[in-house]
């Protein structure tokens, strides 16, 4: 992957050294709201790890958002392969740290990661699995242009389902 930049940030595939400033976002309790629970330090490694095998497999996963005025990694966005009733779906997912929250960063990663789908991936259409509760997700994948389109089964409870359809060139 070659890395994405926006006005603000930058994109790219997690490295080992993430792990401190990734596990400071994932392991509080605030930022992981809408999760069973928050990460520990075994469970957010496992978590970069994983993505780096996706890297590899799908040629897409979640990956650093970086800051750039100060290079610090301030969340995770990005393409993950989910199965969603039954059916392979690419999902645009995010975390931003709450420090930064309210700044539009997770609109602008979103973004990014959604017009690098469709470009380099070719992908149709694109989706982000939204507990109902989650105001702020609702409105950053209704910003990027996602429509609510169904709810379902995922993750052991019900979520809402929004998608975005990529009707021509880029």
């Amino acid at each position: 992957m070659r890395m994405i930049e926006t006005k603000r940030l930058l994109i790219r595939p997690f490295i080992s050294d993430d792990l401190p400033a990734l596990y400071a976002i994932l392991s509080d309790k605030e930022t992981m709201t809408y999760y069973p629970r928050p990460f520990n330090v075994d469970e957010t490694r496992s978590w970069i790890e994983r993505n780096q095998q996706r890297y590899v497999d799908d040629g897409f996963g979640l990956w650093a958002v970086v800051l750039k005025r100060t290079n610090e990694v301030i969340g995770d966005c990005g393409l993950v392969l989910q199965n969603v009733d039954g059916t392979k779906e690419v999902e645009i997912g995010y975390h931003i740290s709450k420090h930064y929250w309210g700044e539009g960063y997770a609109t602008e990663a979103a973004t990014a990661c959604q017009h690098y789908g469709f470009s380099t991936f070719k992908l149709s259409k694109l989706i982000s699995i939204i507990d109902p509760a989650n105001s702020p997700s609702v409105r950053v994948a209704e910003k990027t242009g996602l429509t609510f389109e169904k709810e379902a089964y995922v993750f052991h409870k019900w979520h809402h389902i929004y998608a975005i359809q990529h009707l021509g060139p880029m």
